[in-house]
């Protein structure tokens, strides 16, 4: 594929490899710095524009952080002298920190920010800018304001103290999975490949593409937001790929060394074939990505141009750099006795077909008796087991209807951590703060006395919607019971002369709850004054949630489309390519199911580790779930279709090329789905719930995956198609003649 790899040639690859892997890792070493956790929300959306509206001109809305203020003797208040002068301070101190909206504090005149027992306050802070200003501003406040202060000791929770927290731990858990991981990795690879020289060949290929990725990674967060999240998938999913393709890469080499051929000649043949396999499968990975990109949040698209830039990086150290490494290591990359040859060949399929299995002696006839009589249980009932899989997915699927999304908050921390316990306090004391609200933007309502009175007008309305508590603005507080009169600061809170807004507090505790959101919808309906812009955390979930409801007909008609044409390139066949789409389909909607009922319901806690659950589901963590186990998917079926294909055209028998192919590749992608899970267990074990949810949901997606999809239901209904499998119109077999993509 790549042309002969003679000795200087390869020498040349591996140098200029080094060199690269060399000069990104020192770019590397700035990555996370530069990495936010935020960009949840999209842009472009009116909740957010109410949210500038109400920083920019009323000075208000929901505040960045929460400083929680707490005497150190216990049995002070936080009204004694000593705590006034210490709170006055910090005060002073927070507004002088960076450029903010407001500030807040009970010691600024604000009794709300007192508890009820008079043994805490908090000093709420709003920042100015968007989401990387305020993360910079937060990052320059903390080291300040944080710890013991003379009589006081002072802590931090709200969102942006939240997303700090994240990005913190984020990291630190990025280190930790990689450290957990990496050796039960090689020891795995040792144990499949049967030697530590050929086991480290896809540690190579994980090197070259993670650091790789991680060094474009920072490069790009200089230029544009990037998520902290994005180096985490990246290193994962690299690392996985890089296992993937290493073992489809050298099985082939091993296999052609095996069968007589001399390392040149095996070479050139796992590049032709093994090789073009793995571009294709880069391309699946790659177009599934892609289709975060539609998508008008930063999360997402980062996520995306980290997961294609190290598919496609792994792609080409496993098609470049491993060859050349294959090249210098001749037969001693094969197997590790010249016995195991002879075994080896004791596997070969029918007519010679080179055996899919990387792991021999007990290993390799233990898990070649599995499958093989797999294969055979589905060749003599094929549709049993396609009706008996396809319910147990269904019924795996079946939590999913009734999934609630929302956005992660400071129960996504670790318990006990500083952000988290301070949070669990602030809820605990000052309930107010988290009470679900709307806040009401009416640009020039305010400009005039009969404007102003139709405000009045507006906020009575609202308070009679049902699932409204309180409304709150310049001409009073209203209730369904009826008016109360305006405090004396009223206009000046809710007015500019110009414009005006309403602070609506809904009844419930949850603003992910549905009832919330139904409140909202309600409350949008009410005619108002003037076009109103809804802020607040219930507006802004539901404009994420329309927003990508909305992208989300245009991403799966890509990933479908593409897959189609990629899968139909490879194939020649229309049926093969639905039927992929189809059994990945049903996956991943067990696997969602999996994930609501784990994480939403709270299920399984004592089998994936401790998390809070809170009655929904990360609103982002599903979709990225999809995509990259959606590409790894394709993976698998490229590989069992490289065999199928094969089998097929040396045999020329349908049913006999099927239980070859499973014979061949079952084995081979078993091994390799092992890896990859062990890779995604370390963010599995993550005390971070969203990094927690992207390894359980990858983990149960890939056991699923290579068991009871490519295992059993997809040679079931390959043998129950038949001959059909290859059928395609006369036009797309005549073109798929021309301009197919099939191994040479």
């Amino acid at each position: 594929m790549f042309g002969p790899f003679s000795r200087f040639r390869a020498h040349a690859i591996l140098a200029v490899a080094a060199l690269c892997v060399l000069l990104c890792a020192l770019v590397a070493t700035m990555t996370s710095d530069r990495l936010t956790a935020g960009g949840m929300y999209p842009p472009s959306a009116a909740s957010v524009r109410a949210e500038r509206v109400l920083g920019t001109e009323f000075r208000a809305g929901d505040p960045d952080v929460l400083l929680l203020v707490e005497p150190r003797d216990a049995g002070q208040p936080v009204d004694a002298p000593a705590v006034v002068a210490a709170g006055r301070e910090l005060t002073g101190a927070v507004r002088r920190a960076g450029p903010v909206h407001f500030v807040s504090s009970f010691w600024g005149g604000n009794p709300a920010m007192r508890a009820g027992d008079g043994r805490s306050a908090v000093i709420a802070v709003k920042f100015r800018g968007d989401e990387k200003a305020v993360g910079e501003a937060v990052e320059q406040l903390f080291p300040s304001v944080l710890g013991r202060h003379g009589p006081v000791t002072v802590s931090a929770a709200g969102p942006s103290a939240t997303l700090d927290a994240l990005q913190t731990h984020s990291r630190r858990d990025l280190i930790r999975a990689e450290l957990l991981t990496a050796p039960l990795v090689l020891l795995l690879l040792i144990v499949v490949f049967r030697s530590l020289l050929a086991a480290l060949l896809p540690v190579l290929v994980g090197v070259v593409s993670v650091t790789t990725t991680s060094a474009l990674l920072g490069l790009l967060a200089t230029v544009t937001p990037v998520s902290v999240f994005a180096l985490n998938i990246a290193s994962a999913l690299g690392f996985g790929l890089a296992v993937d393709y290493s073992l489809f890469v050298v099985t082939r080499f091993r296999s052609e060394l095996d069968r007589g051929a001399d390392p040149a000649a095996a070479l050139r043949t796992t590049t032709a074939t093994a090789g073009r396999t793995v571009v294709y499968s880069a391309v699946a990975v790659s177009l599934s990505l892609a289709a975060l990109l539609v998508f008008p949040t930063m999360f997402l698209r980062t996520v995306a141009y980290g997961g294609i830039t190290v598919t496609m990086l792994s792609a080409l150290a496993a098609c470049v750099v491993l060859p050349a490494a294959l090249a210098l290591l001749g037969r001693r990359a094969g197997t590790t006795a010249t016995a195991s040859r002879d075994r080896d060949r004791e596997d070969e399929g029918p007519a010679g077909l080179p055996v899919g299995s990387p792991v021999g002696g007990p290993v390799s006839r233990a898990t070649g008796l599995i499958w093989s009589s797999s294969a055979r249980l589905v060749r003599r009932a094929p549709a049993s087991v396609a009706v008996a899989v396809t319910v147990f997915l269904v019924t795996l699927a079946a939590p999913f209807p009734d999934v609630s999304f929302g956005f992660p908050d400071d129960r996504a921390l670790p318990a006990g951590t500083a952000v988290r316990a301070a949070s669990d306090r602030v809820r605990a004391d000052f309930p107010q703060l988290y009470e679900p609200q709307i806040a009401a933007v009416l640009p020039g309502a305010a400009d005039g006395r009969q404007a102003l009175s139709g405000t009045d007008a507006y906020a009575r309305s609202l308070s009679r919607v049902p699932g409204v508590r309180r409304v709150e603005g310049a001409t009073g507080t209203y209730t369904p019971a009826g008016r109360q009169a305006p405090v004396p600061s009223a206009a000046r809170t809710f007015t500019d002369g110009s414009d005006a807004w309403l602070r609506i507090t809904l009844s419930g505790d949850r603003s992910d709850s549905e009832q919330a959101l139904r409140t909202l919808k309600a409350v949008r309906e009410v005619s108002a004054p003037v076009p109103a812009l809804m802020g607040g955390g219930v507006a802004l979930l539901q404009d994420t949630r329309a927003a990508l409801a909305d992208r989300l007909p245009v991403a799966v008609l890509w990933v479908a489309v593409s897959m189609f044409v990629l899968l139909f390139a490879f194939t020649g066949s229309v049926l093969i390519p639905l039927k992929a789409l189809a059994l990945t389909g049903l996956s991943m909607s067990a696997a969602l199911g999996m994930m609501v009922f784990i994480f939403q319901d709270g299920h399984l806690r004592d089998l994936v580790g401790p998390f809070t659950p809170v009655g929904s589901t990360d609103i982002m963590m599903p979709i990225l779930v999809i995509a990259i186990a959606f590409g790894l998917s394709m993976d698998y079926e490229v590989f069992l279709l490289s065999a199928f294909r094969e089998s097929y055209l040396v045999l020329g028998d349908n049913s006999a090329a099927v239980e070859a192919a499973v014979r061949r590749t079952a084995p081979l992608i078993t091994s390799a789905a092992a890896l990859i899970i062990v890779v995604f267990l370390g963010q599995a074990s993550s005390p971070v719930v969203p990094l927690k949810i992207v390894g359980v949901g990858m983990v149960v997606t890939v056991v699923l995956d290579v068991t009871v999809i490519r295992i059993l239901l997809a040679p079931a209904l390959m043998h129950l198609a038949g001959r059909t499998n290859w059928w395609a119109p006369p036009v797309l077999a005549r073109l798929h003649a021309r301009y197919g993509l099939a191994e040479s």
